[in-house]
């Protein structure tokens, strides 16, 4: 038998003070795919990334990561599951009183590096894969809103995590600052196979994820049908919710093709 799935929901359903949220939703995502998370807001989509990370349980289903379901699991355990993810969200979540440096470092100390070289290498390491390195002596209060992105993406990823978790990473952005976010979630697809969910509203994102590939020979995007692409193409797919419920979930063709009105019109 292969690989379980990397992440797997199966009919998980949830309702919060009598409100159905999501109902019976199932998917999986496989080692080094990217899955976009579409719909409406209001749909339930950061919803779902809080259940993988184990935050909220559902009221019925399974919630797995590698093959175990995590819904049973007590807080000691999951810490262990959240150790293999990194997450940025819409806004960032700095926090304001520490620097750039301190807020890149915060998760390595909490996982008990202590020796200082070693937390100056790897927070150098992540902040130059932003392109951010020379604002690592600044505050949260310095940085726009897309640098303050950037350090989101460099302190998610400082452990090396198998799993990223994408809570609309380009929101409120300029397109060039968004370009740049793109590149730098394709290059953990691409360069370290890191399977990937991306919550966005912006179709330019899956676009541009879905169509490129990041070259580590010319350190760009290039059209993923095109030769010296310099990496795997991996599978790309999407899942739209509408009220709490997977309305559509395929390939790029399935959904470019599509002629559901419903589709039609989100994609407009």
């Amino acid at each position: 038998m292969g690989n379980p799935p990397v992440i797997e929901l199966r009919d998980v359903s949830l309702a919060f003070d009598e409100k159905q949220v999501l109902s019976r939703i199932s998917f999986q995502v496989d080692q080094g795919e990217t899955l976009f998370l579409l719909g409406v807001t209001g749909s339930g989509k950061s919803v779902l990334l809080k259940l993988i990370l184990g935050l909220i349980k559902p009221d019925s289903g399974q919630v797995l990561v590698d093959g175990r379901n995590l819904t049973p699991l007590p807080e000691e355990q999951l810490d262990t599951f959240r150790r293999r993810m990194g997450i940025v969200f819409q806004e960032g979540a700095l926090f304001d009183s520490l620097s750039v440096y301190e807020n890149v470092a915060y998760r390595l100390r909490e996982e008990g590096v202590t020796q200082e070289e070693e937390i100056e290498r790897r927070v150098r390491e992540g902040l130059r894969l932003v392109e951010m390195e020379e604002a690592i002596d600044k505050m949260p209060s310095e940085l726009s809103g897309g640098m303050r992105r950037r350090v989101s993406i460099a302190r998610a990823i400082i452990s090396g995590p198998a799993i990223m978790l994408y809570d609309s990473p380009t929101a409120g952005l300029d397109p060039v600052t968004s370009y740049t976010i793109d590149t730098h979630i394709a290059q953990l697809r691409d360069v370290e196979g890191v399977t990937s969910l991306v919550v966005t509203h912006r179709l330019q994102d899956a676009y541009v994820l879905t169509n490129y590939v990041f070259s580590e020979r010319k350190q760009a995007l290039v059209p993923a049908g095109g030769a010296n692409h310099g990496g795997p193409i991996r599978l790309t797919r999407f899942l739209l919710l509408r009220d709490g419920a997977v309305y559509f979930q395929g390939t790029t063709q399935e959904l470019a093709g599509t002629h559901d009105p419903y589709l039609l019109k989100y994609l407009a």
